[in-house]
């Protein structure tokens, strides 16, 4: 900015410098100095102009921006350093701030922008003092970067000598928090910044031009460098979030663009970013800004209302999302690479479509559909991507599927494509349920959109993700693009309401999938919508049909004696060699193929009580057990019987529990026999799992596999009827009762007492304990003639001894276990070293699928191997021959090759080195079995016989666990390492470096490494 004045203006303007930088007698000559040169360019305050004495007098072109940094430099080291008390006691500080920050009075002439921008370079460059701190603040807060802008743009000069000017306020405006962050909190100045930057926006957008995008393309790049857009969107208060300021403001302006100004501003400036990666921080932090749904995957009219609207504000931002766009790869990078919530693959779909802005965007549809189908399809993210991940992505995928109508060329070449196919094989072979679920609900959902029908059946429950699978599967049948979008209003956080009492009662008595329904009715009927609007219903007459019986008249029909004429009846087995006839008779007499079914499920029905009764009558069942222990063992469910799975455990498990020592060996030796399929070797390794538990007076932890009591087995319940009394004999039980159920409480208790015994190392803790009040024992030892004379009481029955687990642990169960696993281990290398030879499809592979060697099997075994070790702690044998012995398989299995399919495998992207090619659940048992081990031994002796005995071993235990656990927080993928893998493996890891670490710092003064 320029103004007249006489020739000798430069010397005036000199002359008052040179006044300022010499001693001052007087206050008023200072004021008078200070009025000069603000009254001749109208910054001057009304009641300061008594004390311009002598006004500045001239005609000659003065700029700004080359004297008054001299004046406010001065100003800076000389006068306010010295003066300024005395000019704040007298009222006349606002005179020397007008230098730097003109008052609201003058905030609209373009002088004072022209003294802002130099008071920025001016304060920024000196010494930082109280003063200028002061004045940094009060600049920051009173001229905004809008006002600032405009005075960088004012004026006649040269677009270019505008661009540095706008460049210098940029960069200094950004260097306020550093310099005086102790005075300006950083997320209060970046919030209010963001706001003001919005408001700038919209101001441009009403006479849009290219400088106006290029100076704000500038001012995102900026923002974005300081960390103004977090991807996140939990952002704390002491972060800046700019939409966390904004979007509220530019939610209300979107409603009012009625002639799409402003949208189509915001879309010319991101798209003019220079940096993709600029584009993508700030779609991420517009996606994580974006409003919750009560519920990602709600049916309800609000829910896709709110998806709607939600998808109309990227429209308004980004524009309309097409594959040739500039903003097509940054936006699919943020879709695609990050973890997003079901929620979030709603909006996206919806945005692709069209957001209702007009017909539906096919083109989009289908880039985004291939995109979308080359990541679900990845052999990298069906192995080692998280849980959540894989329901996004899946939800993604079916959201884009069903925007397409039924069977379009899209959809069916889809379900067609060989890598979906083979990516739907790879998802059902997973070894976390509720990943095997996506793939198998994507295969169902792409199947039927494709006009083929595919059910694989099993969706009903609570259990392996099928509540998820349900919902997703239901918001399918319509879209969301379909609705209306929610007002501005209905955006805002709402009070939690009450809800009604007919979804109270339902709630309780409905299952899942009714309550699905139920909603999904819910939003057709609040939204009017159906499909099909021309089907309407109409009047029939009254059947003269008679009803149709009911189930209860069809057991009595059956029951009728009179109706089952010929039939022969099934008589219920009184002895154990006739139940072994019911399920090993090879041997059918003809005409009885029908009764077949009938004999099995009469030998499931009676077989556990049968075998618990036998328990304590002599030899009958010791001669008898091995027999059923083949028969059961080998049984398959070829009639489709209810229950069977169910009955067959309970069997198996009564077997090992009431004949340990005849059962125990036989269920080992069929382990490891190559005839039975993967669903009957985790029958017998639960059978050895809960047997064994029952032996050590353990608990069960499952409703439906608690052993049946004694009373149950003497005098069965005459009372209720058979359904009701099953119900209420395993109503308290709990609902995991699965070997991987009972091992996570297991080793989680394992890794609790390494915290306490940790604790003992903190002074606080100890300090806690040694003032607690120690109470008196309340149990006392019974002497033996106090025994003997309650023994002779009235009522006391003698019990028969019963074997316990730690008698028969090692002699029956552990030792033959882990010995024939080595003996299994060897033949199996043998045989594939016999066919090395051979072309690879003619190669013995003993990791196969359904095998003992596959990943599935082996880590259930070694898993059913450490609840055993568990469950045998207090057996004699433990610390000398059980505890090493596993502890050397679960080292060996976790760091040594087990097959040569398995090491030759070059294109593993897992751990490398010992332990490439291991899948994450091998590694994960493998750990938690030396977890477990090494627990027990600092529990009975301190660690000191594995510790001096077995050194090299434990050593190595130590070294293998380190080197996962430092793979693992390198970020090194495992193969099969997503769903439930990623914490268990490293959680073990750990678990196993400090019990290693604990039982070292004891002994180690003792320890002879002989490695």
């Amino acid at each position: 900015m320029t103004y007249f004045m006489e020739d000798n203006t430069l010397a005036q303007i000199k002359s008052v410098v040179d006044g300022l930088q010499s001693p001052i007698a007087d206050l008023y000559i200072l004021l008078s100095l200070l009025s000069r040169p603000l009254d001749y360019i109208g910054l001057l305050p009304p009641q300061c102009r008594r004390f311009n004495l002598h006004p500045l007098q001239g005609s000659r072109v003065l700029d700004i921006a080359k004297t008054f940094p001299s004046l406010q430099r001065v100003l800076i080291e000389h006068v306010l350093p010295t003066w300024s008390t005395v000019l704040a006691d007298e009222g006349h500080l606002p005179l020397a701030d007008q230098y730097f920050c003109p008052d609201s009075f003058s905030f609209a002439l373009p002088a004072a922008g022209d003294v802002v921008l130099c008071a920025y370079s001016t304060l920024l460059s000196s010494t930082l003092t109280e003063g200028s701190i002061r004045l940094l603040v009060k600049l920051s807060i009173q001229y905004p970067i809008d006002r600032l802008h405009t005075a960088a743009f004012a004026g006649n000069d040269l677009p270019a000598r505008k661009s540095v000017r706008w460049d210098d306020c940029l960069r200094n405006a950004f260097a306020v928090p550093s310099k005086v962050a102790n005075a300006l909190e950083l997320a209060t100045y970046f919030d209010r910044f963001g706001s003001d930057s919005e408001r700038l926006i919209f101001t441009l957008s009403r006479s849009p031009s290219q400088d106006g995008i290029t100076s704000i393309t500038q001012l995102l790049m900026k923002l974005v460098n300081v960390g103004v857009f977090p991807s996140s969107s939990f952002v704390p208060q002491s972060q800046p979030s700019f939409f966390r300021s904004t979007l509220a403001t530019i939610r209300v302006k979107f409603r009012q663009d009625d002639d799409h100004s402003y949208s189509n501003f915001w879309t010319n400036i991101l798209i003019s970013l220079p940096s993709t990666v600029a584009q993508q921080a700030i779609f991420a932090s517009l996606c994580s800004s974006l409003a919750q749904l009560p519920s990602n995957l709600g049916v309800m009219s609000q829910d896709r209302g709110i998806v709607v609207q939600e998808s109309l504000l990227l429209h308004a931002i980004f524009g309309t999302l097409q594959p040739e766009s500039d903003v097509w790869d940054g936006v699919l990078g943020v879709m695609l690479s990050r973890n997003w919530k079901e929620s979030h693959a709603r909006i996206f779909v919806s945005w692709a479509a069209g957001a209702k802005t007009g017909p539906m965007n096919s083109e989009a549809l289908q880039a985004l559909l291939s995109r979308t189908l080359e990541i679900w399809c990845a052999p990298e993210h069906v192995k080692h991507s998280l849980l959540s991940r894989h329901y996004y992505v899946t939800s993604l995928l079916l959201l884009i599927v069903s925007y397409f109508p039924c069977q379009s060329d899209y959809v069916v070449s889809t379900a067609l494509s060989p890598s979906f196919v083979t990516a739907v094989g790879q998802y059902i072979s997973h070894l976390d349920n509720n990943i095997r679920r996506c793939g198998m609900l994507a295969a169902e959902v792409v199947a039927t959109r494709a006009g083929k029908n595919l059910n694989f059946g099993d969706w009903d429950g609570d259990a392996d993700g099928k509540p998820w699978a349900r919902d997703l599967r239901a918001l399918c049948t319509a879209r969301d693009i379909d609705f209306d979008p929610c007002t501005g209003d209905d955006l805002e956080p709402t009070v939690e309401e009450s809800t009604p009492t007919e979804e109270i009662i339902t709630t309780g008595i409905l299952d899942d999938a009714r309550i699905s329904a139920l909603k999904l009715t819910e939003a057709s009927v609040t939204t009017r919508y159906d499909s099909d609007d021309s089907l309407t219903g109409y009047a029939s007459p009254t059947s003269s049909r008679s009803a149709s019986p009911t189930p209860s008249e069809f057991d009595e029909m059956e029951k009728d004696p009179t109706l089952r004429v010929g039939v022969k009846k099934i008589s219920r087995p009184v002895y154990l060699a006739q139940l072994g006839e019911m399920v090993r008779n090879a041997r059918v007499k003809p005409g009885e193929e029908s009764q077949e079914a009938d004999k099995i499920e009469m030998a499931l029905d009676v077989a556990e009580e049968l075998i618990r009764k036998k328990r304590d009558y002599g030899t009958e069942l010791e001669e008898n057990a091995a027999n059923l222990v083949y028969g059961f063992t080998s049984l398959n469910n070829n009639f489709e019987l209810d229950g069977f799975e169910n009955k067959r455990q309970r069997i198996v498990d009564a077997l090992v529990a009431c004949c340990p020592r005849v059962s125990a060996s036989c269920i080992i030796e069929e382990f490891f026999s190559n005839q039975y399929s993967t669903e009957q070797r985790f029958v017998i390794l639960n059978a050895l799992v809960l047997g064994a538990r029952e032996l050590a007076s353990l608990p069960i932890h499952s409703a439906s596999l608690q052993p049946l009591n004694n009373q149950r087995t003497a005098f069965p319940s005459k009372t209720l009827p058979p359904t009701l009394h099953q119900k209420y004999l395993t109503a308290d039980g709990q609902a995991n009762g699965t070997v991987e159920g009972l091992l996570e409480g297991v080793t989680r208790a394992a890794i609790d007492r390494g915290k306490e015994a940790t604790a003992d190392k903190v002074p606080e803790f100890v300090r806690e304990r040694q003032l607690r009040i120690r109470k008196s024992p309340k149990i006392a030892e019974v002497s033996s003639a106090e025994r003997q004379s309650r023994a002779l009481l009235p009522g006391q029955n003698s019990q028969p001894h019963r074997t316990a687990f730690i008698d028969v642990a090692a002699e029956y169960f552990i030792m033959p276990f882990i010995n024939r696993f080595w003996a299994f281990l060897r033949s199996e290398q043998t045989r594939e070293e016999r066919t090395v030879h051979r072309d690879t499809l003619y190669r013995y592979h003993g990791a196969g699928t359904g095998l003992v060697l596959n990943p599935v099997v082996l880590s259930q075994f070694m898993g059913c191997l450490a609840l055993l070790v568990h469950a045998a702690q207090n057996a004699p044998q433990w610390l000398s021959i059980i505890a090493p012995g596993a502890l050397e398989l679960a080292v060996t299995l976790g760091t040594r090759p087990i097959s040569k399919a398995i090491s030759e495998d070059t294109g593993s992207s897992g751990l490398t080195g010992e332990a490439r090619g291991k899948e994450a659940s091998v590694l994960t048992a493998a750990l938690e079995l030396s977890l477990i081990v090494l627990d027990g031994c600092l529990e009975l002796d301190g660690g000191r016989s594995l510790g001096l005995e077995h050194t090299a071993l434990l050593l190595g235990a130590g070294e293998w666990a380190g080197k996962i656990f430092e793979l693992l927080e390198k970020g090194t993928l495992v193969e099969g390492g997503g769903g439930v893998h990623e914490v268990r493996l490293r959680r073990a890891a750990a678990g196993v470096l400090l019990k290693v670490d604990e039982l070292t710092s004891r002994w180690r003064r003792s320890m002879v490494d002989v490695r």
